[in-house]
């Protein structure tokens, strides 16, 4: 029985690291955050939209709320900047030095 017990874990440790994805750091969200809301690229601001909310989550489980809520909030920039992309060419992000800060 243990044989089989160490054989299962062994299993589930290696399963899960090959099918890890990479973690993005938290520099290269912020240096993407900044050009989607500067230049609200489509394809790459989605997806990123979905980093972060995968980021959030994580936090969510470590009970890090203010980390979560600027998260959050730098989500709500970039997809406000992704919807009125035509408004202004000069916007500037006031949640990255939250997301700094409480990350």
């Amino acid at each position: 029985m243990k044989c089989l017990t160490i054989l299962f874990l062994k299993f589930l440790f290696l399963s899960n690291f090959v099918m890890a994805e990479p973690i993005t750091t938290k520099s290269k969200i912020l240096k993407q955050s900044s050009e989607c809301i500067k230049y609200s690229q489509n394809q790459g601001c989605r997806e990123l939209i979905a980093q972060i909310e995968k980021l959030q989550l994580g936090v969510f489980d470590q009970n890090r709320f203010k980390c979560q809520s600027s998260l959050l909030g730098l989500q709500s920039e970039i997809v406000e900047a992704y919807f009125l992309k035509n408004s202004s060419n000069e916007r500037i992000s006031i949640m990255i030095p939250h997301v700094i800060k409480n990350c």
